[in-house]
């Protein structure tokens, strides 16, 4: 059994890497093949590929189920539910909408914002709304969050926003599951609110009942990824078995004492526990986690029941095998990986072993296990590990499994009947937790207390996978010792770096906005930092950080902030907060007059391993403005340059022709102003004559840019241009010979992205 049901995840893993669907006669050659395998008895074949045709035709259903092209950017009537808790923001909603009219090959399910609103919006509501909708697009960087992916794997067929031409209007309540399980979540929320108002750790409680996160703040995310212990405050597998458990012995035990004989009290306990944790699983959205854990308890709770004998590891192949058949494409999810690999972790390290440790051995053997096993998949998916994170987990599970989370669940269920109680109950949950907050905070201050690696190779990750296996092992096991040595090609690993002389350029996809890391031999550079949309969201945080890990870039040697807009410095406090900069540059006051701080000028000049740096403007006087005294920067290697003119517009060009002339020629220009219709002149483009224009822009922005115009000026120029709304992350290496370009979108292909043009693969001059 376990060789089929790995073999059909391999299968389905595989799909996932594909960049198209099967088409005409490959669908019916994939199943002979399949057919073939099963009548020569090849059982791991068979069910790779089985895996892969349920993956590809689960797949081709779901792009059935996005956006059509010909409602592209329309409004569109819809009635549905809110499925979702709405987040409130600064001038809007957003909100998840299960649709219910239109239905055929409309979208079951849409991602909204909706502006300016007045309406007392809430999850399990009905709706009839008018909306603008676009298909499912994300940024796209290395390192970084796959938004695209996400809402495919989500079932979100189309974003958008709310129109009010025509005015919305509340539908009479839904009686499908979802609405009544979106609304019981609602009145828990309210009922929260009122209970602990103001309360230090509402958020956190909120999350632990009910699955909502939007009232943790990015301080305290901080904190609990620096711990390792994220996985203690979302509504997990351990939280629902204990939710199980509980109620189990509950039923059990008040079932026996009444002495009906008509129903069996381990089997009522069992079916009213697993419903128990059904209901506690859809209140958190049925995660991949949850998921799981509902599976699993159904296979315990059934052999339970009849009284039959099944190993823990049959039960995780079973509810594995589950998961995949009801969602294959839950493999792209971080949490179907670590949930599945730290139960088997656990599994390994306790069953069968001789003897059986006291409780808080037991508990540091777990905390142990799950951090040795477990990091190489940290390292792989977020480029840091938690070194304090046996120590964190050995207090903290406790804490949050034992008592915060029975009181905290006590205090929901009776919020409803004893609101009094249920306030102590809170009060005395919030306590608690913030104690261990104190105690987490002090542990992710410590020196060392976490550390950060670039992105393995999969080589390196599947020998500390290996390596980690044998760590775990009983004493006495042949070959344990070779563990450590097995995590060595992790622990150590590096990115290969520009060679001296040349350097590598990214243009990260951070919306409308700028944002750009080079790196020579020795040295890292952050030009400008994104936008900020909100307190807790910023471009610093979501790409650039992310980036930096994948690079393995702990320290800059410089950062650029070109001036004051939001979109270009907006993530630099997230950026400095986590990654110290030797020098800040800026034409803003408030960046250039820090410590570290000067400001940019025309004529500064510096070379780092070869290759030559020079600020170009600002230059004295001043010009009227922010953006024409945007700081602008070249970079000259042996054999190609780079212009970076963040958002200067026609006086910022016109004064850089004056100032420089010939010297303006770059075989790279990254396009000023994000290709507005007010820069790019041609005059400008005449004197810099790139071979290749760099363009940052958000996907399908209000303002229109890249401008039909300027993009009709580069094409009379004779110049190439790549677009980060089209191709994600653009990447130049002038090592490469010749000089090269690549697009993340293209070397990130998947059949569920939109079918965006790839730009040539080479630019020279």
């Amino acid at each position: 059994m376990a060789v089929a049901v790995l073999a059909a995840l391999a299968g389905i893993v595989w799909v996932q890497q594909w960049q198209r669907l099967p088409q005409g006669w490959e669908w019916p050659a994939l199943t002979a093949l399949l057919l073939l395998c099963a009548c020569r008895r090849q059982i791991g074949l068979a069910a790779l590929l089985a895996g892969a045709l349920w993956a590809a035709g689960f797949g081709a259903w779901r792009l059935a189920q996005q956006l059509p092209d010909e409602l592209q950017n329309q409004a569109v009537d819809v009635e549905g539910y809110i499925a979702g808790m709405p987040k409130h923001m600064d001038n809007r909603i957003g909100f998840d909408f299960a649709v219910t009219r239109p239905a055929g090959d409309f979208p079951s399910k849409l991602r909204l914002n909706w502006y300016r609103t007045t309406a007392d919006v809430a999850a399990g509501q009905s709706w009839r709304l008018t909306v603008k909708l676009r298909q499912p697009h994300g940024r796209l960087n290395p390192g970084g969050f796959d938004y695209e992916a996400w809402l495919f794997a989500n079932r979100i067929g189309a974003t958008g926003y709310v129109r009010d031409e025509q005015a919305p209007s509340r539908l009479a309540d839904d009686g499908r599951v979802g609405a009544v399980l979106a609304r019981a979540r609602q009145s828990i929320s309210a009922r929260l609110d009122q209970a602990l108002p103001g309360g230090s750790n509402l958020g956190l409680i909120k999350a632990l009942t009910i699955g909502s996160q939007d009232g943790i703040s990015q301080a305290q995310w901080q904190v609990f990824r620096k711990t390792g212990t994220v996985h203690l405050i979302v509504i997990s597998g351990s939280h629902i078995s204990l939710v199980a458990g509980l109620v189990f012995l509950v039923v059990r035990r008040a079932w026996a004492w009444t002495g009906n004989p008509r129903w069996s009290p381990q089997r009522l306990a069992a079916l009213t526990a697993w419903l128990a944790a059904a209901f506690y699983a859809g209140l958190a959205g049925y995660s991949v986690p949850t998921l799981r854990a509902v599976v699993m308890l159904a296979v315990a709770f059934a052999a339970l029941s009849w009284q039959r004998h099944v190993g823990a590891w049959r039960i995780l192949l079973l509810a594995l095998l589950a998961v995949l058949i009801v969602d294959p494409l839950a493999v792209q999810a971080v949490g179907f990986w670590l949930s599945f690999a730290a139960v088997g972790l656990l599994i390994y390290v306790s069953a069968g072993r001789l003897g059986r440790p006291g409780y808080w051995r037991e508990a540091a053997l777990a905390q142990w296990a799950t951090a040795a096993g477990l990091a190489p998949l940290l390292i792989l998916f977020f480029q840091q590990v938690s070194l304090i994170s046996p120590l964190a987990n050995w207090l903290a599970v406790p804490a949050i499994g034992i008592v915060v989370v029975p009181l905290a669940l006590a205090a929901v269920a009776l919020l409803f009947v004893w609101p009094m109680f249920a306030q102590f109950l809170l009060q005395l949950a919030d306590w608690i937790l913030q104690s261990l907050w104190w105690t987490l905070q002090a542990l992710a201050e410590l020196p060392l207390s976490n550390a950060t690696l670039p992105e393995p190779a999969w080589p390196a990750l599947l020998a500390a996978g290996i390596g980690s296996v044998l760590l775990l092992a009983p004493r006495g096991f042949p070959g344990r010792y070779l563990g450590a040595w097995l995590l060595l090609p992790v622990l150590v690993a590096d990115v290969a770096r520009p060679p001296p002389g040349e350097v590598r350029l990214a243009l990260l996809d951070v919306g409308q906005g700028l944002a750009a890391v080079v790196e020579t031999a020795e040295h890292r550079l952050l030009f400008d930092t994104g936008a900020r949309y909100s307190e807790d969201s910023d471009m610093g945080d979501s790409v650039i950080l992310p980036y930096l890990r994948s690079r393995g870039i702990r320290r800059l040697d410089g950062l650029i902030v070109s001036h004051d807009d939001i979109d270009h410095s907006g993530g630099a406090e997230s950026v400095l907060a986590e990654v110290a900069a030797d020098q800040v540059f800026s034409s803003v006051p408030a960046w250039a007059e820090r410590l570290e701080g000067r400001y940019c000028r025309a004529g500064q000049t510096w070379n780092w391993d070869g290759v030559e740096f020079r600020m170009l403007a600002p230059s004295d006087p001043r010009l009227p403005g922010d953006n024409d005294n945007s700081c602008v920067l070249q970079v000259r290697t042996a054999s190609a340059s780079l212009l970076l003119t963040a958002d200067i517009e026609q006086a910022g060009e016109r004064r850089l022709v004056e100032l420089y002339g010939d010297q303006l020629a770059n075989t790279f220009l990254v396009a000023p102003h994000h290709g507005s219709k007010t820069s790019s002149t041609l005059t400008f483009l005449e004197q810099v004559a790139p071979a290749w224009v760099l363009i940052p822009a958000g996907y399908s922005n209000r303002f229109g840019f890249p401008h039909p115009q300027v993009l009709e000026r580069y094409r009379r120029m004779g110049a190439n241009w790549a677009n980060t709304a089209e191709q994600g992350a653009i990447i130049v290496d002038t090592a490469e010979i010749p000089v090269a370009i690549h697009g993340e979108r293209c070397r990130h292909r998947r059949y569920w992205m939109a079918d965006d043009a790839c730009p040539a693969a080479e630019a020279g001059r």
